[in-house]
């Protein structure tokens, strides 16, 4: 198991870097593959993934990102209010076929995968984006190492008894401290690259913090949601580590927040 876990993590990490260096047309063509499977995985659990409603939450992304590209991200409020409506046509004349919760899952999965995703593409055309898009691998990615390592060294104080018995106090704190360094390390190297802050070592350290910790609350709901439906992984893309969602749960909340902290910074 460990050398498929390895070799895995190590063709994900080619596949993302790829993406990240290339970014424009093609990070962009990436990302929406990735929605699109992410979100075919979450559907999966609501048990409605190869069906009407799926489809249009499947097509709901190709035009939210379709608009992204386009430039027209005020129209995005439009479209998410038709797209509302167009499930809820789909509820009541296909009734009893859906269930009430799987309609708000399909709403729920266009903002919780396509949308929040699609700020890694954001991140990456802003001012110093080519640099600054990577600080949101090292706040989930980095964090989960690093908090992986502190919790078997010294956890012992469960952060989460009940959802994960294995996540530890001592290991979240670690997975900050983690981040934030790997964050300063990375900034003193690239800090001539890293334009849009007036200090970039102190302002990625502080983006790197925050965006650790949001990151532990997107793995946290990510395993959620399996437990309420009694789903070990998303899905088997990626041997060792699951579905997209397995291995993207953290990513997927801390783009938008490294966007947001970016903007305010900057």
């Amino acid at each position: 198991m460990f050398w498929i876990r390895l070799r895995s993590s190590i063709l994900l990490m080619v596949v993302t870097i790829f993406l990240l260096v290339m970014g424009g047309d093609v990070l962009f063509g990436g990302l929406l593959i990735i929605s699109w499977i992410g979100m075919m995985e979450l559907y999966r659990v609501f048990g409605f993934h190869r069906s009407i409603l799926g489809a249009v939450g499947y097509l709901a992304a190709a035009g939210y990102y379709a608009l992204l590209y386009l430039g027209e991200e005020d129209l995005v409020l439009y479209g998410v209010i038709c797209f509302l409506i167009v499930l809820m046509a789909v509820y009541v004349l296909t009734f009893p076929k859906f269930r009430a919760e799987q309609v708000l899952a399909a709403f729920f999965g266009l903002f919780y995968v396509a949308m929040m995703i699609s700020f890694i593409y954001q991140v990456r055309l802003e001012e110093s984006g080519a640099f600054l898009v990577w600080l949101i691998f090292i706040c989930s990615w980095g964090c989960d190492t690093c908090a992986y390592c502190v919790g078997i060294l010294m956890g012992k104080h469960k952060m989460a008894p009940i959802l994960s018995p294995k996540k530890s106090v001592e290991g979240g704190i670690g997975g900050v401290v983690g981040a934030a360094l790997i964050g300063v390390i990375y900034a003193a190297v690239f800090r001539e690259h890293i334009t849009i802050f007036a200090n970039p070592v102190a302002s990625v350290a502080l983006l790197s913090a925050v965006g650790a910790v949001i990151s532990q609350i997107g793995d946290l709901t990510a395993s959620a949601i399996k437990r309420n439906y009694d789903v070990k992984d998303y899905g088997k893309l990626i041997p060792g580590h699951g579905g997209i969602l397995d291995r993207f749960d953290s990513v997927i909340i801390t783009a938008p927040i490294i966007y947001m902290l970016t903007m305010a910074l900057g």
